[in-house]
């Protein structure tokens, strides 16, 4: 695996730019021109110092005033660490548990290049032991993984938040058939597509190049689909809604990696969904429908289906589900029919009352930065209260924190390809397909 920053020259760590904006910050501070976050004094007072100048010959400087609509960018820069000679005689002498402790610490997409070290070193990540130190580890962090395909092969490129640096996968390992990403869960990674007329879905890990393709469903057609990962039971299900195909009703399916086949299920009691964006939540699966008019919740356990009568905003022009963490189900879409009026909200679904409640809008510079047109059509998807936003002509994605109300840019190299298709991702080694 190498950094997208050395296979492309506008993209890695040095091009990465992130531009955040915290919603709570209404003003800026007189302070230092330059401060240790980032920001800068734009008031004349700082800039020029406090001098008693008559009117008459005081100069007067022009300062663009910076509202809430306004954005600092900040370039990542990699800490060039001293380079530190390895004793050679020690690191072969550590015993096997300090090894895979130490291993199971190192960022995932580092361990890729840690393979070619030895043989040793390259089983160690297929071992038993270590898979269980890994397991036992905080997670990485959250990751943007992008897919497309070329005329030569499929790429896939990783984007951690926490290092702020793209990583090229390798992903031929794929059938040529897997073409359309559906999610991504627990560290495993969903595909599916058309192999002659054949419905096809596959789930595979992107560290450990493995993949499983299930069997057939029962009503071989193309479906929704959506990935759910248990990783204390080492397992994973796909969920293939109900749709109506033709002239008939589909049931959903529900596959189990314990048992490898697809079981059938009720089917969804609606005629016309919303929208073809899902959401998984609190062991539940949630759809926007327009008959009846509300949600559609499904509950995995039962496997049956329920409707929520709730109401949708008003002037609400397109809406995507977004599962958060615990119990929190948010929805995200576009207000106004006018261009010049309209925005981009985010509202939270209160349970108890079946209602949206707003709990925040994006500033209107980063909506217009991010749909230039008022009919152009973008991507939202979300994890762990994060929320990222996509647009087909842009050449980088918005993200939102919900928890700390900060909004960023993150742009690559993998957001530059008009054909991408992106989902959060979690890396790890221990995410069995098996």
């Amino acid at each position: 695996m190498d950094g997208c920053g050395e296979s492309s020259a506008n993209s890695g760590s040095r091009s990465t730019r992130v531009e955040s904006f915290r919603e709570d910050e209404r003003r800026p501070k007189q302070v230092s021109p330059f401060r240790g976050d980032g920001s800068r004094n734009t008031s004349p007072i700082g800039r020029v110092g406090l001098r008693n100048s008559s009117p008459s010959r005081q100069k007067v400087i022009k300062t663009k005033p910076r509202g809430l609509d306004d954005e600092s960018t900040a370039p990542f820069v990699k800490t060039i660490q001293p380079h530190v000679q390895m004793e050679e005689n020690i690191w072969a002498m550590l015993p096997e548990d300090l090894l895979h402790e130490v291993l199971a610490r190192v960022p995932p997409f580092m361990i890729f290049r840690l393979r070619s070290v030895c043989k040793r070193w390259n089983s160690i990540l297929q071992d038993i032991s270590f898979l269980k130190f890994h397991s036992q580890v905080p997670s990485h962090g959250p990751c943007l993984l992008t897919f497309w395909k070329n005329v030569h092969s499929p790429q896939c490129s990783v984007f951690s938040l926490p290092l702020k640096t793209w990583y090229r996968i390798p992903f031929n390992f794929l059938p040529p058939w897997a073409f359309w990403l559906v999610g991504s869960s627990g560290g495993l990674v969903c595909f599916s597509g058309l192999d002659g007329l054949t419905f096809k879905t596959l789930v595979c890990n992107p560290l450990t190049q493995t993949f499983r393709t299930l069997p057939s469903m029962h009503y071989n057609h193309q479906r929704q689909l959506i990935l759910v990962a248990d990783r204390v039971e080492r397992s994973f299900k796909v969920i293939a809604t109900g749709e109506i195909y033709g002239d008939k009703s589909l049931p959903t399916e529900v596959y189990d990696s314990k048992f490898d086949h697809w079981s059938i299920h009720q089917i969804m009691p609606a005629v016309n969904l919303c929208s073809s964006k899902m959401a998984f939540c609190d062991s539940s699966l949630y759809l926007e429908t327009l008959s009846p008019l509300g949600l559609m919740m499904y509950k995995l356990d039962k496997g049956q289906w329920e409707h929520i009568p709730v109401r949708f905003p008003r002037s609400l022009l397109d809406g995507y589900l977004v599962a958060g963490t615990r119990k929190r189900l948010f929805l995200v879409g576009r207000i106004g029919l006018y261009s010049n009026l309209q925005s981009m909200r985010i509202w939270e679904l209160d349970h108890v009352k079946f209602m949206w409640t707003e709990i925040s809008r994006m500033p209107f510079r980063y909506f217009r930065a991010l749909l230039r047109l008022s009919a152009e059509r973008f991507e939202c998807f979300g994890q762990d209260n994060l929320i990222c936003f996509t647009s087909w002509n842009q050449g980088k994605g918005l993200l939102y924190d919900v928890d700390k109300k900060i909004w960023s840019w993150i742009a690559g190299c993998a957001l530059q390809s008009f054909n991408s298709q992106v989902c959060f991702y979690e890396p790890r080694f221990d995410a069995s397909v098996s």
